[in-house]
């Protein structure tokens, strides 16, 4: 058997015409590039309206943060870190910061527990199933304005349902608006009606997600609902709930709403029970016109978040590390439930 050469000749053999030479037309050359370029085309108008809405205004608040801003000229004179100096140097910074810290623990750490619960209640199987799982998203398309009304009738200090049920069995009525803490449980409780249930969706489709035969195989060997709940669902969840507790973390550190529409002023309190961070922000930018001290504190509030954010991530990252593959999930299960 010889071996053929495959190897082109430089030209052509005698007798035998040339190959003419292949032209490109400019159709077949516009086809290339269409499939060559046209997927970045179609993805090209977010990342054209993100540098528009996104990353110009916040290059832009970067720059008056470091000028004391005249609001009416438009221009402004650097003055450096000076800005940045003022707001750590204002005792009413501390407090927004104490106040956001406050209740965004009070709002978050309810509302993920709440959230997990109604969503394995929804991935029951129970009867009219999408009625259920719509119910829960009505209160997030409420407008905030329209909760905090609906709310400020049940926190009202002298007639709200609340104190009015304390009055008729003959308990001191709750200073809602006068103590720190009664009035952060109020706004933790106007964000939690509003966000659990935004929440219990996106766990309820991870829930989903998850293969139902490992539920099958611990039926089989003896694991009740609550251990196949620890063991297969919350380990399956917690890659999903680094991506909930992230953009909790980014809402519970920006509430705006519920604060300013607590009381009629729109202040955070006569005594600043409940300022928030984007509050103080709002005042400073809007009530004051200083608009470099309020891009100051825009900064240092993106700082804030952007340090917790890692840190939630770096936690969160290393549970799911530390638990392992979900292939290796069941085989865990089975030698935990063979050797009780």
């Amino acid at each position: 058997m010889t071996d053929i050469d495959t190897r082109a000749p430089s030209r052509a053999p005698s007798g035998t015409p040339a190959r003419p030479t292949r032209v490109i037309s400019f159709s077949h050359r516009l086809s290339r590039w269409d499939l060559k370029f046209s997927p970045y085309l179609y993805i090209s108008p977010f990342f054209i309206m993100f540098a528009i809405v996104g990353l110009f205004p916040i290059a832009y608040t970067a720059v008056i943060s470091f000028m004391d801003w005249d609001l009416v000229r438009g221009t402004g004179t650097f003055i450096g870190f000076d800005q940045y100096l003022w707001v750590l140097s204002q005792p009413a910074f501390w407090v927004a910061l104490r106040n956001t810290f406050s209740i965004f623990l009070l709002s978050a750490v309810p509302q993920m527990i709440a959230a997990i619960f109604i969503a394995a209640m929804l991935d029951r199987n129970l009867r009219a199933k999408t009625f259920w799982r719509m119910g829960v998203l009505l209160p997030y398309v409420v407008a905030p304005v329209a909760v905090a009304l609906i709310f400020s009738n049940i926190f009202a200090d002298r007639f709200g349902l609340i104190n009015t049920i304390l009055g008729n069995w003959g308990m001191p009525a709750i200073p809602w608006h006068v103590e720190p803490f009664w009035s952060h449980v109020a706004i933790a409780t106007m964000v939690n009606f509003r966000w659990t249930g935004y929440n219990t969706l996106i766990l309820l489709a991870a829930m989903q997600a998850v293969n139902r035969d490992y539920y099958e195989a611990a039926t089989v060997d003896g694991a009740g609902a609550f251990r196949q709940f620890t063991s297969i669902t919350l380990p399956s969840l917690k890659p999903t709930l680094i991506f909930v507790i992230i953009t909790a973390t980014i809402g519970g550190l920006q509430i705006f709403d519920e604060p300013r529409m607590f009381d009629n002023t729109g202040r955070g309190g006569s005594a600043q029970q409940w300022l928030t961070i984007t509050l103080y922000l709002y005042n400073i930018g809007w009530g004051q016109w200083n608009f470099g001290r309020a891009a100051a504190l825009a900064w240092i509030l993106f700082l804030i978040i952007l340090l917790i954010g890692l840190i939630n991530l770096a936690v969160t990252r290393g549970l799911v590390r530390g638990e392992g593959t979900r292939n290796e999930r069941p085989r865990r299960m089975r030698r935990k439930g063979g050797a009780r």
